[in-house]
């Protein structure tokens, strides 16, 4: 790969500017030659490079003359352009020479064809890419595994033949001599499921189910030694410590202690792996591991993972790195597990499809059966195991379906029911490799009554007495946790915790999509209740943002011995909100499978988390941006920053805060959460279009000003929408300064057209914006900027193709929405399942759309108002990232609707042939194949951050802001379910439809990519990697910009100075994910330490990296923390485990760090 670099032009003009004027001028004559010179060079190239040529195929017309007469018109052109261009930037030095102080502000100007252009930066813009880095995702480090779920996928049938007593699988024979030469070891769990909120919301269920579960507990481990139990959700866990004594406290520790009692993964959840993102996942891991470690002085060792529904090969990476040896699942296609059962590769060494050296392994065991529960666990035949669940005991709440009852076991009938038991012992025990056999013994919310406790322990502890006193049965049967069975199969097999069994198969790749049965897909929970699937990552940006400058407010603080005026009781904003974004990635809540007042309960959670956390940011950034820190003082009553927008109800969608501008100048903070400098428009609502806007040294700078509409066709009077290009410091704070009144040559203002395509209604007019009204049809259209021409339906106001600046073909590009309805038959979609009534089809409107095309300098947006959704194409006018994608955004009510799903369907003429690639949550990118042979809701798949398809030229790669179900059914297609409304229950216990849709916003963004490096082999692999524009781009979306007005307007207030954090940038791969304060002994304080866990993103050089207009190297995976905060001392640093339990080697003198591609890293470090 080239070494990479590219400058913009125009570098030279803007130098110096703090030099006397005659320098100044004498510079800036200079550079205008060059540019002069320059612009005829690239006329040059232009003609050079004449697109007509490549339309020809490179055959010149047939007279010469014609080709001459055609290039000396093309010059003229090309004049005519420079000569604007030219008079332009004389503009720009004089107006540099009258302002001497602060950068130059981007004037945009008028073109004669009547678009707008901004001027190239007055500022290089570089981008360097050392050829190493690029190695990593051409692939080939990556050992090559026997089992690949991609492969395992196109080979199976997928045939649903009835095996018998096993319904999804086949007879298993055995020999009652196969354990003469070693005996079976079996290890019954005894287990409780809890899910913090299903059917009840959390509190309920803890109230009624969970808090006597765990009463129960102590006194009946500590009745018998030989007991053993298992729990997994800390959230419940850390609720019922708060309630109980000292005494009852060290009791527990005591069975944790002596391993009666496990704790098995340890997050605050066990969550769903399809729509959670990574970010959110470590957090609860880190919450509930924190947790432990404080209370119980534990650290987990196994994962335990029996209820989320598809599983994530995100999950074995995470657990792996947060030092855990073994893990178990269960919600695996049936298929699947019918063929892993058959060719014993139900355990596995689960390693990252991109790992060189197996140092992601994690031993993974997957249950053979169709469920959880008692009878699915142990053995093939759920009519004989159900007798062997004594909470079923006659005269109980419970019974079995298959009509044969437990009976409780006695001296009489012991051998018989004992000898009934281990034959499905041995017929499991076949289905694996080692004589180990793992026996799980629970359910949802089991053993909340001390009779289940008894009826369990004494009826299995009698089984297991006489079993181990027959030695001719070659048994040794007990209780155990997992942990036990992993260390005896370790032990079996002669290898360490964690390292990989003689004989035992590596698989790489993932389990979705789920199916527990017939076609019934589990894909319909991709996108339930997309509303708060939104909402959950507003969430998570809001924490992550609140983390990282609470840790750097706190940091700065300390520096200077003003601990004591901050408002530390923000930590425990900080915890709640750590805990609530917890909670809801649990797997009935970000999945939107739980009953509506649950829902609601989440919501107000989620909601009340958002406040406090815009409350944490305020406070950070007030004490961060004062330029004067001496003059700091907080008063709860009085914020010196009021929030960016505020939400009424949890179910209601943001409203932007309206800024009013009197006589007085108003102050506004922008907070950049990206580790990335970046240049973004910034949209504020202002009640006022008499507005001028200053930069923090007083610059002016241009703006575009825009009515601010309340539907289709009306303006809100008295509020306007100023939108201002920012550069904004990396993490950091920037200021911008509104003062009244008018600057003619700065403030833009939008030009509008409404298309009415024959509707009756009246349109609101306004002096400062021409509002042009179309009442017929219109024609096709296009809006561009330096990237691109986007051209639009003038039917549909949808998008139809786009043309690369740089290229002369059109790329289809064409987007509609559909309708999905469901079967007429019994099983029919609900929250869970997705099962169409066949193909989708097309949303047929009632009336034709409201069309609203607005431009101006700094974006340019077409707004198509349908009955049931408004979709926002908006195309900004910015060098660099902003302005290499389309921005998208639809706006979704299908409250009328009855049991239809609304899709979003992008057909392009890229050669997809059935590939195309989604990511797992939001870490990292798994390549899918269409499969024919499988029913449509088969092949969709979860979108938590991205899907892409691409072909040798291109790529494209759709972005979300939230997770939503997605596929490619044809080729150069993607289709995105936006929402689904459902009348019924899916029997899948809810027992409810999805009827509580609310006005929901999916935003996305839509990035087209040149391939300039494709090969079949490359393409081929298990592997694939978004480019550094994409990963941006990503952020981008789900970073936006916060800005936060200053609360007071200040005549005579207080300094306010930007805040960069930062004193070098990090490269462009090394993603700083968190900056987490870690507690004080005192929980409700913060401690003095903090956790910054860093990612190295694995990118793919193969896309054109030129032009990007972003400012970034990388380096190899090498960081200097030493050096990276500045005016902060990094006093010392351990690298830890990804939860912070284990130190990694002792702590380093040294600040210099470094990650491998696709790492993640956490380092405990002194901040001050």
């Amino acid at each position: 790969m080239r070494h990479i670099k590219h400058v913009a032009p125009f570098t030279g003009i803007f130098r110096g500017i703090g030099m006397k004027l005659k320098k100044q001028v004498t510079v800036c004559g200079a550079a205008i030659f060059c540019v002069a010179v320059f612009s005829l060079y690239l006329m040059l190239d232009r003609v050079q490079h004449d697109p007509t040529r490549h339309q020809n195929g490179g055959n010149f017309p047939r007279s010469q003359i014609s080709v001459l007469q055609n290039r000396i018109e093309q010059l003229e052109q090309l004049l005519e352009e420079n000569h604007e261009i030219i008079s332009h930037i004389k503009d720009s030095v004089l107006e540099l020479t009258a302002n001497a102080d602060g950068p130059p502000a981007l004037l945009p100007y008028h073109t004669p064809n009547g678009s707008w252009v901004v001027p190239p930066e007055p500022r290089p813009s570089f981008f360097s890419i050392s050829p190493q880095d690029c190695q990593f995702a051409l692939g080939g480090q990556g050992q090559k595994t026997e089992l690949q779920m991609l492969t395992v996928s196109e080979e199976l049938p997928f045939d649903n033949v009835d095996g018998g007593v096993w319904k999804q699988g086949f007879d298993i024979p055995y020999s009652p001599h196969d354990w003469d030469s070693e005996n079976l070891q079996v290890f019954v769990v005894p287990h409780s499921h809890n899910d913090p909120g299903w059917i009840k919301t959390f509190d309920k269920y803890y109230t009624e189910q969970t808090q006597h579960i765990l009463n129960s507990m102590v006194p009946k481990l500590q009745e018998d030694p030989r007991r053993r139990f298992l729990w997994a959700e800390v959230s419940f866990f850390a609720k019922w410590w708060e309630n109980i004594n000292a005494q009852k406290r060290a009791a527990v520790r005591r069975l944790v202690g002596n391993g009666q009692l496990e704790i098995a993964t340890g997050g605050w959840v066990m969550p769903d792996e399809a729509n959670s993102h990574y970010f959110a996942l470590i957090d609860q891991l880190i919450e509930g591991h924190q947790w432990l470690e404080k209370n119980l002085g534990v650290t987990p060792r196994s994962g335990w993972a029996v209820d989320p529904f598809g599983h994530s090969s995100t999950m074995p990476y995470l657990l792996r790195r947060s030092n855990l040896t073994g893990m178990l699942i269960q919600r695996v296609h049936y298929a699947v597990k019918k063929h892993f059962a058959a060719t014993h590769s139900l355990e596995f060494m689960w390693r990252q499809t991109w790992d060189p050296d197996a140092s992601t392994d994690i031993f993974c065991h997957m249950m053979p059966f169709y469920s959880y529960d008692v009878p699915h666990t142990c053995g093939p035949d759920p009519k004989i195991c159900c007798q062997f669940d004594f909470k079923r005991l006659p005269g109980g709440r419970i019974n079995c379906p298959w009509k044969v009852p437990p009976r409780a076991i006695t001296e009489t009938n012991v051998a018989e029911r004992a000898a009934l038991l281990l034959d499905q012992y041995r017929k499991k025990s076949k289905l694996f490799r080692s004589n180990v056999l793992l026996v799980p013994l629970g359910d949802d919310f089991r053993y909340d009554k001390p009779q289940e406790w008894d009826a369990q322990f004494f009826n299995y502890q009698r089984l297991f007495d006489f079993l181990n006193s027959q030695p001719d049965l070659h048994v040794q049967a007990q209780f155990g946790t997992l942990s036990d069975y992993f260390d005896a199969l370790y032990k079996k097999t002669g290898v360490e915790p964690g390292v990989q069994p003689p004989g035992f198969p590596v698989l790489s790749g993932d389990f979705f999509s789920y199916a527990d049965r017939e076609d019934h897909y589990w894909t319909g929970y991709y996108t339930s209740r997309p509303f708060y699937k939104s909402l959950d990552r507003v969430l998570e940006a809001h924490l992550r943002g609140a983390e990282i400058l609470f840790s750097l407010a706190l940091a700065h603080t300390r520096h200077s011995g003003l601990t004591n005026q901050y408002p530390l009781s923000d930590y425990t904003l900080l915890t709640d909100a750590r805990r609530n974004l917890g909670l809801f990635q649990h797997h009935d809540a970000i999945t939107g499978t739980a009953k509506e007042a649950v829902v609601v309960d989440y919501g107000v959670r989620l909601l009340r988390s958002l406040v406090s956390l815009k409350q944490v940011i305020t406070n950070a950034a007030h004490y961060l941006v004062l330029g004067d820190k001496g003059t700091y003082q907080f008063d709860p009553n009085t914020p010196f920053l009021s929030m960016d927008d505020t939400r009424l109800t949890q179910d209601a969608l943001p409203e932007q805060t309206v800024i009013r501008i009197d006589s007085s100048p108003r102050f506004v903070v922008l907070f950049n959460p990206l580790d990335q400098e970046r240049l973004s428009v910034v949209s504020l609502l202002i009640n006022s279009p008499r507005i001028r806007v200053l930069s923090e040294e007083g610059q002016p700078l241009a703006v575009q000003l825009s009515a601010h509409w309340s539907s289709a066709t009306d303006i809100v009077p008295d509020v306007y929408q100023v939108s201002v290009p920012a550069r904004l410091p990396a993490l950091g704070l920037s200021i911008l300064q509104l003062h009244p009144g008018l600057d003619g040559r700065r403030t833009l203002p939008s030009s509008v057209r409404i298309h009415l395509h024959g509707r009756q209604l009246s349109v609101s007019k306004h002096e400062i914006f021409p509002v042009r009204v179309d009442e017929a049809g219109s024609s096709d259209f296009a809006l561009s900027n330096r990237y691109m021409q986007v051209w639009f339906s003038g039917q549909t106001g949808l998008l139809k193709s786009v043309k690369r600046a740089d290229e002369a073909q059109e790329h289809r590009l064409n987007t509609e929405f559909l309708i999905y309805g469901t079967r007429t038959s019994k099983d029919k979609s609900g929250a869970y399942l997705f099962l169409p009534d066949g193909e989708a089809k097309p949303y047929v409107p009632k009336e034709p759309p409201v069309l609203r095309v607005t431009e101006g300098p700094f974006f340019s947006e077409v707004v198509a108002y349908y009955q049931h959704m408004q979709q926002v194409v908006r195309l900004y006018n910015l060098p660099g990232v902003e302005g290499l994608s389309l921005d998208i955004s639809s706006l979704v009510d299908i409250r009328d609707h009855v049991n239809k799903e609304l899709a979003l369907r992008i057909q392009t003429d890229i050669e997809s042939e059935g590939t195309f690639f989604t990511d797992l949550n939001g870490f990292q990118i798994q390549p899918r194949r269409y499969l024919k042979k499988l029913p449509l809701q088969a092949n969709f798949y979860p979108m938590p951050a991205m899907a892409y398809i691409q072909d040798s030229q291109s790529r494209l790669t759709l972005h979300t802001a939230q997770a939503l179900g997605v596929s490619s059914l044809n080729n150069g297609q993607l289709e995105v379910i936006l929402d689904r409304r459902l009348m019924q229950d899916d029997n899948r216990g809810l027992g409810q439809g999805l009827k509580d849709n609310k006005r929901t916003c999916n935003r996305f963004r839509l990035l087209l990519e040149r391939r300039t490096t494709a090969n079949k082999v490359q393409d081929g692999r298990p592997t694939s990697f978004p480019s550094l524009l994409s990963h941006l781009t990503s952020m981008h979306l789900n970073t936006p910009v916060m800005a936060l007005p200053v609360a007071r307007e200040q005549p005579g207030g207080p300094t306010l100075r930007s805040f960069q954090p930062l004193a070098s940038s990090l490269p462009c791969d090394i993603h700083l994910l968190n900056l987490r304060t870690l507690q004080a002994e005192d929980d409700k304080l913060p401690s003095s330490e903090t956790a910054l866990i860093l990612h190295r993103k694995g990118f793919d050089c193969g896309l054109e990296a030129k032009n990007l207009g972003f400012n970034c190297t990388t380096s190899q995976g090498k960081v200097a923390l030493g050096s990276l905060f500045q005016g902060l001392n990094v006093g010392f640093l351990q690298p830890t485990s990804l939860t912070l339990l284990y130190a990694l080697g002792s702590p380093s003198n040294s600040m210099d760090i470094h990650l491998e591609p696709m790492e993640i890293s956490t380092f405990r470090l002194h901040l001050g």
